[in-house]
């Protein structure tokens, strides 16, 4: 006797309650995380913030916060929601107003790392979120007090506090040191 898992689709992943978690969807597949920790938010936000201001004060396009979900696959369907994401203008109004979901990759993502995460896991992420066109993904890592940027696979470069991260052609002009990321 074979039993199926009937796969979950993007509208039945907006449909799910709100109950303190957060959820993506991977391949039909429902994937569910805690809600993050304040290390987690505080490092966040002392990146989503400059980037926000860097990018609407040039007209470079939107940043979205964490909980935006990025429909990346259909049919199965993948939805994921990075801490932090960057579009570039162009997109954004090719696009217009999205629907429930934005349809696509962005071109930044930002993740941080969670003390739960393993490292396949995040690397699981980064490789998804390549694959589906992200052209830079920033990891950041609290516990390491580092941040390491991926345009591929084999084109990464991990940055320590003395260093600055750069959103060269992707976010041209912004720059923010490492350390500042991780102030209190």
């Amino acid at each position: 006797m074979t039993v199926t898992t009937q796969l979950m689709t993007a509208e039945d992943l907006l449909k799910l309650p709100q109950n303190g978690f957060r959820y993506e969807l991977v391949e039909g597949e429902l994937r569910r995380m805690p809600p993050a920790g304040h290390e987690h938010g505080d490092v966040t936000m002392n990146l989503a913030a400059p980037l926000h201001r860097h990018v609407k004060s040039n007209g470079l396009g939107k940043v979205y916060a964490a909980e935006t979900g990025f429909l990346l696959q259909s049919n199965p369907d993948t939805v994921r929601a990075p801490d932090v994401a960057f579009v570039r203008r162009e997109r954004v109004e090719q696009v217009g107003k999205a629907g429930s979901y934005w349809p696509g990759a962005p071109d930044l993502i930002v993740e941080v790392v969670s003390p739960g995460d393993t490292v396949s896991r995040v690397e699981e992420k980064v490789q998804e979120w390549l694959k589906f066109g992200v052209r830079l993904v920033w990891t950041v890592s609290p516990k390491l007090r580092t941040a390491t940027a991926y345009r591929s696979l084999t084109d990464v470069v991990v940055l320590t506090e003395k260093d600055t991260l750069d959103g060269g052609d992707v976010v041209p002009g912004f720059q923010i040191k490492v350390a500042e990321i991780f102030a209190i």
